[in-house]
């Protein structure tokens, strides 16, 4: 597998990077990062699954997202089997990559606070190298829970374009 989880640690905060080859090309990826429809297919880990609320994917366009755990997972932020993620747009450049800024709808402190997702997509022989990287993430969010979401979401992604090849 080609994901790479790698933590860089702040005084309460972090950032955290995954990145995976998807077998698409580029303008492909962006589409799936922008289209609410595939966007909703793909970004939920696993044992998840993501309603797109609101979705206006231009500078400083908003962003809503609920994701509905299953309930023995335990790990969600506003309910008890749900985190409402609540965000806008930063920079849309196509092709290349889509930077993201969310706050989690919690009363717990430790989820407090406004993480950015940018999303990198390089040019690779017979695909696209995807780098995600999480910055200021809530001390809430354990480490290896975010790496294996991150990693969960990516292979979602990969996933997408690998049952597109095979129709």
């Amino acid at each position: 597998m080609t994901d790479d989880p790698v933590s860089a640690l702040g005084a309460n905060r972090r950032t955290d990077r995954a990145s995976r080859f998807i077998r698409a090309t580029p303008k492909r990826v962006y589409q799936a990062l922008t289209d609410p429809g595939q966007f909703a297919h793909w970004i939920a880990p696993e044992g998840a699954r993501a309603t797109i609320d609101r979705f206006e994917p231009e500078p400083d366009g908003a962003l809503q997202i609920t994701l509905t755990f299953d309930p023995r997972s335990g790990s969600a932020k506003t309910t008890a089997n749900t985190d409402v993620v609540k965000g806008r747009f930063l920079t849309l450049d196509r092709g290349r990559c889509v930077k993201q800024a969310f706050e989690f709808e919690s009363t717990d402190p430790a989820f407090a606070g406004t993480m950015t997702m940018t999303w990198r997509l390089a040019l690779a022989l017979g695909g696209t190298t995807v780098e995600v990287t999480a910055e200021d993430v809530p001390p809430g969010i354990s480490a290896a829970d975010h790496h294996a979401g991150m990693a969960s979401s990516l292979a979602n992604l990969a996933a997408l374009f690998e049952q597109d090849d095979a129709a």
